[in-house]
């Protein structure tokens, strides 16, 4: 008894999309809405001498399975973030508090609602 198989076709479809995939530079979308970002949470920071909002930057990190976007703020007083005590409040040496403004959240959303639908995008154009 003899069994034969045939086949046509081939894998041209499975090695485009592989080399389209090959090809897909997150790094590059990440530091696109990185720059965006800054931009935003510059405008958005609240302004005494203007050091913390000239302070933003970000990190693009690029890994073998997960890639991220993060915002830092290099305005650091006494080991104190001046940026996060500005988002939440702080104390005062005389017992005080000082109400903190939530103006990174509204400043950024957009930024990753944009990033998140275009990284989509992307991937389903692939």
């Amino acid at each position: 008894m003899r069994i034969g198989f045939s086949v046509k076709g081939g894998f041209s479809k499975t090695t485009k999309y592989l080399e389209k995939l090959k090809r897909f530079d997150i790094a590059r979308i990440l530091d696109r809405y990185g720059k965006a970002g800054v931009a935003a949470l510059s405008s958005a920071t609240p302004v005494n001498s203007g050091l913390t909002a000239a302070s933003w930057y970000y990190k693009v990190q690029v890994g073998d399975q997960t890639s991220t976007l993060v915002f830092c703020n290099s305005n650091v007083n006494k080991g104190v973030p001046i940026a996060i005590i500005l988002q939440y409040g702080h104390g005062t040496r005389n017992g005080g508090y000082v109400q903190g403004r939530d103006y990174i959240n509204p400043a950024i959303q957009p930024v990753f609602e944009s990033l998140a639908k275009q990284a989509l995008e992307e991937v389903t154009k692939l």
